[in-house]
């Protein structure tokens, strides 16, 4: 049999934070570990990674055990850490997390016991203190969260980028059409270039293309990529906020509600409002891919999702129509906020993983398959803790291509 000439050990799709991370991860656990990476934008972190509110994330929302409340935890200092070494702009802010009704006090006491649990400093605080840290914000408990921050992630992507030492390919070099995969030559990827790039082990950290990218390698995942809107504002009057400002989230859904962020930049983020995309890259109503939200109609777990949350969703489209509503979500935390004072600002879309039954998938979700690895659901906290799912994404690679290389 003619020996295959592979091109490196471990090819990953995706040129997001995650993929960059677990190219990092492989090239300093497994030194001499050849990877390519392949992304189809000209740069890296151009959807997700460089489309959110640049929070670090303390892990203070999440079960205790599950994988978001380990890496978040472990991330956030991470993080923190690889920003000033690599020069990297942040900040360790601390965040409220504020109950503006009496129903919302039971979940605010429950977060408070959940941080504890996850090993997260935190301070109760009534209406008078709420002031001393905020004093526009109104509400009637508070905690605040110390270990949260803000960094600039589309930067982290960048060094990660930078340090790896790995073969970044971007564009139509990146941009993949078809995947072979047969056990005894490893993964044979072609791009829209034309050319054919091949790896003992693929990762797929393809984000909104995740289970696109598992069902062209054969292997069915389970799930689809249902993708959400996240609509922002800019505060026209910034000083209204000195920090990060979030409501009392429902446990019942993957998303934090409408809050208040202050970037390193000194601008403030308000929202997101989170509606479904008409395309899995579409940033405003007018994006519509007809065969991508084919896809997603004819996904049960679509029907499912709607009919389980459809109050949940009609909130949501009538802020995204409103201002005036938007505005209204938007005092319930800062009285002094005015219509005029919300500017639009650019959106970002978030891969949501569905299964089947409607569940919204509210974990990480990492999957093998024979010389594969698929990272099918990387939600917020994803980029606070990219370094250490990098590394758990990296492990699973480097036990495949073992593997792999042990059985010829």
């Amino acid at each position: 049999m003619k020996k295959v000439a592979y091109d490196c050990d471990v090819l990953v799709i995706g040129g997001g934070i995650v993929g960059l991370a677990t190219a990092y991860a492989l090239t300093r656990t497994t030194p001499g570990t050849r990877v390519t990476v392949l992304e189809k934008e000209t740069g890296p972190a151009r959807h997700q990674t460089g489309r959110n509110s640049g929070v670090i994330h303390s892990g203070i929302y999440y079960r205790p055990g599950s994988l978001k409340a380990r890496y978040a935890v472990r991330g956030a200092a991470e993080m923190v850490k690889f920003c000033a070494e690599y020069g990297v702009a942040h900040e360790v802010t601390g965040k409220l997390i504020v109950a503006t009704e009496r129903d919302e006090l039971p979940r605010l006491h429950a977060l408070v016991q959940r941080g504890r649990e996850n090993g997260i400093p935190v301070r109760e605080l009534g209406p008078a203190q709420i002031t001393e840290y905020e004093p526009e914000v109104r509400g009637l408990a508070a905690i605040h969260v110390g270990t949260t921050g803000t960094c600039d992630y589309s930067a982290v992507a960048a060094r990660l980028a930078d340090a790896s030492g790995a073969e970044i390919r971007y564009g139509l070099q990146g941009e993949v059409v078809r995947i072979d995969r047969r056990a005894d030559r490893g993964v044979a990827v072609l791009t829209a270039d034309g050319a054919v790039v091949r790896g003992k082990v693929l990762v797929n950290c393809a984000g909104l293309h995740c289970d696109g990218i598992a069902r062209l390698t054969g292997d069915d995942p389970g799930m689809r990529i249902v993708p959400f809107r996240g609509e922002y504002f800019e505060l026209a009057r910034p000083e209204l906020v000195r920090g990060l400002v979030y409501p009392v989230p429902d446990p019942a859904f993957p998303f934090l509600g409408v809050h208040l962020t202050r970037g390193i930049d000194g601008g403030v983020h308000v929202g997101p409002n989170a509606v479904p995309a008409l395309a899995r890259e579409g940033y405003g109503w007018s994006v519509v891919r007809p065969r991508e939200l084919a896809g997603t109609i004819g996904w049960p777990g679509s029907w499912h999702m709607a009919r389980r949350h459809w109050r949940y969703g009609a909130g949501e489209l009538r802020r995204s129509a409103s201002k005036s509503a938007f505005t209204e979500a938007v005092r319930r935390l800062l009285p002094a906020v005015r219509a005029d004072d919300l500017v639009a600002a650019p959106a970002g879309v978030r891969a949501q993983a569905v299964l089947r039954d409607g569940t919204l998938v509210d974990d990480f979700l990492i999957r093998e398959g024979a010389r594969a690895v698929h990272v099918l659901n990387a939600p917020s906290p994803a980029a606070t803790a990219s370094l250490p799912i990098g590394r758990e994404v990296a492990r699973r690679a480097v036990s495949a291509l073992r593997e792999a290389e042990g059985g010829g």
